[in-house]
């Protein structure tokens, strides 16, 4: 049976049915609650509404199974997914799912995690809720997820390679028994790519004789060209062409365990592989580029990103001025 009861915003239908959880929903117009009421009791009655089945893990697992192959960074969601699998929030019921649940993973992962990495597994949870309801006709009242304040983003790491950490990192790379990782990371200090330019670079895209490496999608949608140093043209040279076209032939869960190996061995601490790219955007506004030059080369966007890299000194844009 089905209720309308007048609320602040409109109407809210109740539609209440035995073994099936209470669907409701809220319109403006009593005429279009009625409707969707009427709807939803011949969906029930005719077996045709799909309800929320299961847990929270094994709608993560349909999202990796159907979804995250279809992603750039599909090894690493596949991992995260996994990790969120192992939590005491995936064995909650769907039905049964609500906003301080995911408050409460929120605030106890804050306490492992900072910031950023806690919001792509709020991200994480919430898309595979939104595509469980547009899309597998899985019916909830909501996203609890989107009742929930994201917490504030990292602040912005500023970590350069210091004294002669530069000579050991690579020292230590090159005793890697993989190949591809040393000059991965002579390029990436290089050229600013990201890491998932660096591993999606295929060799057709390389143009040695115009000393760029073209990039067809990047983290932001567009494609871009980059300009390859002497050192990088070098070191692109020296690889053997693999099979498969890709510059590099690692995978991103293969390259985090690689990179981590190698600063242990290296005697390094607090550096991740994005700092490479924060170093060598440095190093281009230490060269003499100006910032719409640098942008072209490390695909920023949004220039503010690039505005603590460089501090603009009064004398100089009066000279500039003549």
């Amino acid at each position: 049976m089905s209720s309308i009861t007048k609320v602040k915003s409109g109407y809210q239908v109740r539609v209440r049915r035995k073994n099936y959880p209470t669907q409701v929903k809220n319109f403006q117009y009593r005429s279009d609650a009625k409707s969707w009421a009427e709807a939803t009791e011949r969906a029930i009655a005719t077996g045709t509404l799909s309800v929320a089945e299961g847990t929270l893990g094994n709608l993560l697992e349909r999202y990796r199974s159907e979804v995250t192959p279809s992603k750039r960074s599909s090894d690493i969601e596949a991992l995260r997914i996994e990790k969120l699998k192992r939590s005491w929030i995936s064995e909650i019921p769907l039905v049964e799912l609500k906003s301080f649940h995911i408050a409460k993973y929120r605030d106890e992962r804050l306490k492992e995690v900072q910031g950023n990495a806690t919001t792509r597994d709020l991200s994480l949870i919430s898309d595979a809720i939104n595509k469980a309801i547009k899309e597998w006709n899985i019916r909830l009242i909501e996203n609890p997820v989107s009742l929930v304040n994201k917490p504030p983003s990292n602040r912005a790491r500023d970590r350069r390679l210091e004294d002669d950490e530069e000579e050991r990192l690579l020292r230590s790379c090159s005793q890697s028994k993989n190949p591809y990782l040393l000059p991965l990371v002579m390029v990436a200090i290089e050229t600013a790519m990201r890491r998932g330019e660096l591993l999606g670079l295929e060799r057709q895209h390389l143009k040695v004789n115009n000393r760029t490496a073209y990039l067809p999608m990047t983290k932001n949608g567009d494609s871009r060209k980059v300009p390859l140093s002497t050192r990088a043209i070098a070191t692109l040279n020296d690889l053997p062409v693999h099979i498969s076209g890709k510059v590099f032939p690692l995978s991103e869960t293969a390259l985090r365990g690689l990179w981590g190996r190698a600063c242990r061995r290296a005697g390094i601490s607090d550096l991740h592989l994005h700092d490479l790219r924060h170093e060598a955007t440095t190093r281009l506004f230490e060269l003499g580029l100006n910032i719409m030059e640098v942008s072209a080369i490390t695909g920023h966007k949004d220039l503010k990103m690039l505005k603590r890299y460089t501090h603009l000194k009064a004398e100089d844009l009066a000279l500039k001025l003549g």
